[in-house]
């Protein structure tokens, strides 16, 4: 059979391009591609083995092709997406999954979580919408690894897809994995992603009703047709880290919606950090921080090594919302989005000298344009009589983080980083600190990550201060159980022989005049104290959620760091625990564990419990709103 497909393989991929594949001793992989080139039909297929000769290719039949535009600044392209093809497809995105199974997450109220369908009926579907597809297309075959090359992170990936723009980005996306595949060859256990864009119609996907977006868990396979969009598309990203945490969960590591930075400290020391935070929480400001360096901003893997964790970044690259950056607050990122380089701009707005405008950008909003509306002026309306923004709000950049001057050298390090600290952070105005770390591993996991909450903004939702539970910042994502993944991170805990430290975050916490207690640039301090706390290197308050800063070392790194005094009173406010918030909190979390998540671990409800008993014990003593000072120190 294998000798019979590289036959009909070499009829139509022509000698060079078949060579470049048979170099690859993998039969799996060989009848994986004919499959879908017999299925779709495309009228040339090209081989890309990694080189820069190919990887040019690539970019110049983006240009030629239409799927991006040349701008002004060298290097600067823009894609646009359909007007109706400008988000994740959450309606028409499933897991495959046989035999009755359920994952049970839809249950957890957030109403972001991908549905579910039987294996065999979403197969039938997908294949019949994927037959003759690529008609009057190219197929471009790539070969990408997620995490460094050479490395036991390695995943070899195989992506099929006839956009130029999808190659095009996921080639500053993701490491070339090409020579890993011929390294492996029969022994490569790779994920693979199959994408069409379908026909199009001036330029973008016509048929958006028969988009689909099929996730089979048990071939590890995704499948996508009828969109361009990126978050639909570009397999290797969230839809391969659906595939990445139910591997994961099999082999005792965990995949991660994290950064990862490196924060520096007196000596030349960098302690690394690992931080998940919902959405409009501080993700990006923190991976980003002046004066750190990041590692990655989006995805990690982490495993066990010598008894400590060490991460990687899935990614190479990041594919980021570009609404709201500007030269005050994104100063590096800002930087690179207006120095040459290759950076493909999407759904952004072009102006008149072939530059770029987007929501939040510097500067008055440009009185004319073209965006992904076509010809774009202030006040124009769609066809249903919504005002067409000047970019669209899901507006994206792509870039290689090679083109940031804060990239950290160990990026490609096959071994990872040695995480010293986990960070989870959200939204709440009333009761988190604004920065705590837990007493050990399993008080981390249940009462900062596995119980993470935060609160909807009324500019996005309507309903300020409702709560969304997130556990890990990771439940739009999860491909398995909740109870089975928290049950993954206690066990991970219980192998280490030196566990980083989990801290909670909180940059919104308010006062009874409802304004917020901090500054924005803040959070550095924070970031700098859980660096000396994960070297050991100061003391702290024990309180009974978990331990906080000092005053005196709060008011030297303020002074130190930001060149600006830190009162006692800003303190107080801060840092008082507040009672009444941390019971009603464990009541919620509690109630969702025990009516939503089947086989949640006793460990939730054991752990939650002490913190209870804890924070009555104190109530008894203190009352409601219990100063710091009421608590005892620990030393380093």
């Amino acid at each position: 059979m294998g000798e019979r497909i590289l036959e009909k393989l070499r009829g139509k991929l022509g000698e060079e391009n078949f060579q470049k594949l048979v170099a690859i001793e993998n039969p799996p992989l060989h009848e994986f591609i004919w499959k879908y080139v017999e299925l779709c039909k495309p009228d040339e297929v090209f081989i890309c083995d990694g080189s820069a000769e190919d990887i040019r290719c690539i970019r110049e039949q983006a240009i030629a092709s239409r799927e991006e535009k040349k701008l002004a600044i060298e290097g600067h392209t823009v894609h646009f997406d359909g007007y109706y093809d400008q988000a994740r497809d959450r309606k028409n995105t499933k897991f495959l999954l046989s035999g009755g199974a359920k994952l049970g997450l839809s249950a957890l109220g957030k109403g972001q979580c991908f549905g579910e369908t039987d294996r065999e009926e979403g197969l039938k579907e997908i294949h019949s919408i994927l037959k003759d597809i690529m008609q009057g297309h190219r197929l471009y075959v790539l070969f990408f690894c997620l995490g460094p090359t050479n490395s036991e992170f390695f995943i070899p990936c195989v992506q099929l897809t006839d956009s130029s723009y999808v190659a095009h980005s996921e080639n500053l996306l993701y490491r070339q994995g090409y020579e890993g595949f011929r390294r492996l060859g029969k022994s490569a256990k790779f994920f693979k992603f199959v994408h069409s864009e379908g026909e199009l119609e001036d330029g973008v996907s016509k048929n958006v009703e028969k988009r689909r977006i099929y996730i089979d868990l048990q071939d590890e396979t995704v499948y996508s047709a009828n969109t361009q969009y990126g978050g639909n598309t570009l397999g290797l990203k969230k839809l391969a880290m659906r595939l990445a945490i139910k591997r994961a969960s099999e082999e005792g590591w965990l995949t991660e919606h994290m950064f990862l930075v490196g924060v520096h400290g007196p000596a030349g020391k960098v302690t690394y950090f690992t931080g998940a935070f919902p959405s409009l929480c501080g993700k990006t400001s923190t991976s980003m921080m002046k004066g750190e360096t990041i590692v990655g901003d989006d995805i990690a893997y982490l495993k066990e090594k010598g008894g400590k964790v060490r991460g990687v970044n899935v990614e190479k690259g990041m594919f980021g919302i570009i609404q709201g950056v500007n030269s005050k607050d994104d100063p590096i990122l800002w930087k690179t989005l207006h120095s040459p380089g290759e950076i493909i701009f999407s759904n952004v707005l072009i102006t008149d000298n072939g530059g770029v405008y987007w929501i939040g950008k510097d500067g008055e909003v440009p009185k004319r344009g073209i965006n992904h509306s076509g010809e774009w002026t202030p006040g124009k309306k769609d066809a249903q009589g919504n005002e067409i923004t000047s970019s669209h709000k899901n507006a994206r950049f792509t870039i290689s983080m090679d083109l940031l001057e804060n990239m950290d050298p160990k990026l490609d390090d096959s071994k990872g980083v040695e995480v010293g600290g986990i960070i989870y952070g959200g939204r709440d105005s009333e009761t988190w600190a604004p920065v705590e770390e837990s007493f050990d591993w399993e008080h981390g996991v249940v009462t900062k990550a596995a119980s993470l909450e935060s609160e909807a903004t009324a500019a996005v939702l309507g309903r300020e201060g409702a709560r969304e539970f997130n556990p890990m910042a990771n439940l739009d994502f999860l491909s398995i159980p909740l109870a089975k993944y928290v049950e993954n991170h206690l066990k991970f805990g219980s192998k280490l022989k030196s566990s980083p430290s989990i801290f909670s975050v909180n940059y919104f916490l308010k006062g009874r005049d409802g304004k917020f207690l901090n500054d924005r640039i803040d959070k550095v301090v924070w970031l700098k104290w859980m660096a000396l706390r994960s070297r050991e290197e100061v003391g702290a308050i024990r309180r009974p959620t978990g331990l906080v800063p000092k005053y005196g070392d709060l008011k030297k790194l303020f002074k130190e760091v930001l060149g600006k005094e830190y009162s006692k009173g800003d303190y107080v406010k801060q840092f008082t625990l507040r009672v009444p918030g941390h019971l009603a909190k464990i009541d919620r979390i509690i109630e969702i564990y025990k009516t939503k998540v089947p086989g949640a671990p006793k460990a939730v409800f054991k752990t939650l419990e002490e913190q209870r008993q804890r924070l009555v014990e104190a109530r008894k003593k203190h009352g409601d709103y219990i100063a710091p000072d009421k608590f005892p120190t620990v030393a380093s």
